[in-house]
């Protein structure tokens, strides 16, 4: 064989790779790309984020504080119970996404004073706003503006009423120690055995 031959042969292999080499990695890329979306680990973790109680920055204490003479709307404590229980679980209260039912679930993320009676010392509320002790409007009122990234919600609505009296359902039945673990506090559950981890 020549050594021209040679060369076209080299030439015409190395050439044949050369196309079929971007094929090789599109097909190799596309295969990652499925067997991340089929993996359960490669999600982002719901919970890694940072804690939406925790975010940075302060609270006007003007913002959550009750205006002297306000009193909550009236109405029926059954109906006020049940309209609550409702917005306990919207999530349109919010602007990300989260309803109260979200960190509460299971009575999660209730510090052991909320057992106690109301005006009280909640950590939040000082850290935020600066705030000795809250009522439990004004709870209501902080959750809205640091948790959910919202607006409190007007002092006389029948929202605030009724969240205020579900809150106060809520609080009857919790009790300190009994509470379930705040689903966000937990561990990436892939952590700890994690299916995608190579076998040994």
């Amino acid at each position: 064989m020549t050594t021209v031959a040679r060369a076209l042969i080299t030439a015409g292999a190395v050439l044949s790779f050369g196309l079929a080499g971007p094929a090789l990695a599109s097909d190799s890329q596309s295969g990652a790309q499925v067997a991340q979306a089929t993996n359960p680990c490669a999600a982002k973790n719901p919970c890694a984020a940072k804690n939406p109680c925790g975010a940075a920055g302060k609270v006007d204490p003007k913002l959550i504080t009750r205006p002297a003479g306000t009193k909550l709307m009236a109405g029926t404590p059954a109906d006020l119970t049940k309209e609550g229980e409702r917005l306990w679980n919207d999530k349109k209260l919010s602007s990300n996404g989260l309803a109260c039912q979200t960190c509460h679930q299971g009575n999660a993320a209730f510090q052991p004073s909320f057992a106690k009676a109301y005006p009280h010392s909640v950590a939040m509320v000082k850290e935020k706003a600066g705030m000795k002790q809250v009522q439990l409007d004004e709870m209501v009122q902080i959750c809205m503006v640091v948790p959910m990234a919202s607006k409190p919600l007007p002092w006389g609505s029948k929202d605030l009423a009724a969240l205020t009296a579900y809150t106060r359902e809520v609080q009857k039945k919790f009790k300190p120690g009994a509470a379930a673990a705040n689903p966000c506090a937990a561990k990436n559950p892939c952590a700890a055995k994690n299916p995608c981890a190579p076998k040994k």
